[in-house]
C-alpha cells in the first residue's frame, strides 16, 4: 500500500501532553499553547479532557480552555470517558470528541474504572447522543502492551477497532500506551486492524518510552495511515502507566515527513519555538531531536 501524500496531526500536547503533570498550568498558558501551535500551522487539537477533576486535576478547567482557545480554522477535540463528560463536552462547544477504550481489563479498570465489556458498552450508548455534525474519534489503548497484562493479542485490538467502526465512529486511534513497541509489534497488530478498519479510517498514537515512536510511524505509514497524534516537545505520559514516556514530538514527525516527501503543512521551527518556551516556563523536559537541531541551526545562522 503506498505511503499517503498528505497527512492530518493532531497536537495532543494541550491534553496529553499535560494531564500527568503536577503542577497546575494556568488557562493561559494552555490557551496560549494552542493558539502558538495553530499560528505555527496546526489545525487539529486533542485539546482537554472532560473528566472528573479529583482524577485528573490538570483538566479541571477545561470548558474555559475551550471557550478561550476557539477560533476560525481550528478543531478542538475534547476526550469524554463517561456520559457526564459528553455533556460537559457538547455544552463547551467542542468541536470534535473522543471517547476510549483498552485493549486490556485491567488497564480499563484502572484508567476508567471499568471492564473491557462495561468500556465498549459505554461507547456506544454515548455515540447515541453526539450530535451529527461533530465527529468522533475512538481510542484503542494498550493496543501493542498493557502494565498489567503484558502483551496484547493483535487480534483483541482488530476486533474491538471493527465493533468502533460499526457503530459509527469516524476514527479509531490505536495507542500504543507505553512505548515499549518495536516495528514488528506495530506492524502485526495494524496488519490485523486493516483487516476490518481502512486506513483512511485509522489513526495512531505513539508514546516514545524507549526511542522507538519514529521508526513505529515509518510502519504505519507505509500502510497508507494518514492519521497521526504528536505532542510539540514530546511532552506526555499517562497517569496510568508509570514510566511510559511522552508522545512523538512533533517536531520530529514533521521532519520524517520532509524525508519521506509527505505534505504536513508545520513551520517546524516555529512549533520547537513555541515548545522550547512552554517547557522553559513551567520546568518541563524538551524532547525533540529535531528541536534541538533546527533551533541550533537557527542561532548559529544568527
Amino acid at each position: 500500500m503506498p505511503t499517503p501524500r498528505t497527512v492530518v496531526i493532531t497536537e495532543s500536547s494541550p491534553r496529553d501532553g499535560l494531564q500527568s503533570l503536577g503542577a497546575i498550568i494556568p488557562v493561559t498558558d494552555k490557551v496560549a499553547l494552542i493558539n502558538d501551535l495553530a499560528a505555527a500551522g496546526t489545525v487539529s487539537f486533542d485539546a482537554v479532557s472532560f473528566v472528573n477533576p479529583a482524577a485528573v486535576p490538570q483538566m479541571a478547567d477545561a470548558a474555559d480552555v475551550v471557550a478561550q482557545a476557539k477560533q476560525p480554522g481550528t478543531h478542538l477535540i475534547g476526550l469524554v470517558p463517561n456520559v457526564r463528560g459528553l455533556e460537559a463536552a457538547l455544552e463547551a462547544e467542542v468541536d470534535g470528541i473522543g471517547v476510549l477504550t483498552a485493549a486490556s481489563d485491567s488497564f480499563n479498570r484502572h484508567n476508567i474504572n471499568a471492564t473491557l465489556d462495561q468500556s465498549m458498552a459505554r461507547i456506544r450508548s454515548r455515540l447515541s447522543s453526539v450530535p451529527s455534525e461533530i465527529g468522533v474519534r475512538a481510542y484503542v489503548s494498550t493496543a501493542t502492551h498493557c502494565p498489567y497484562e503484558g502483551p496484547t493479542d493483535p487480534a483483541r485490538v482488530a476486533s474491538l477497532a471493527a465493533q468502533l467502526s460499526e457503530w459509527g465512529v469516524e476514527e479509531v486511534f490505536l495507542g500504543e500506551t507505553l512505548g515499549r513497541a518495536t516495528p514488528p509489534d506495530i506492524e502485526n497488530v495494524v496488519i490485523e486492524v486493516l483487516k476490518h478498519v481502512g486506513p483512511e479510517r485509522l489513526g495512531v498514537h505513539l508514546h516514545d518510552t524507549f526511542g522507538q515512536a519514529i521508526a513505529n510511524l515509518v510502519v504505519c505509514l507505509e500502510t497508507g495511515i494518514s492519521r497521526i497524534d504528536a505532542s510539540a516537545g514530546g511532552l506526555g505520559g499517562c497517569p496510568y502507566a508509570p514510566g511510559a514516556g511522552g508522545n512523538v514530538a512533533t517536531e520530529d514527525v514533521g521532519w520524517l515527513l520532509n524525508g519521506m516527501g509527505v505534505e504536513r503543512g508545520l513551520d517546524l521551527t516555529r512549533v520547537a519555538e513555541v515548545a522550547t518556551a512552554f517547557c522553559k516556563k513551567h520546568h518541563l523536559a524538551y524532547r525533540s531531536k529535531t528541536g534541538i537541531a533546527l533551533l541550533s541551526a537557527r542561532d548559529t545562522e544568527q
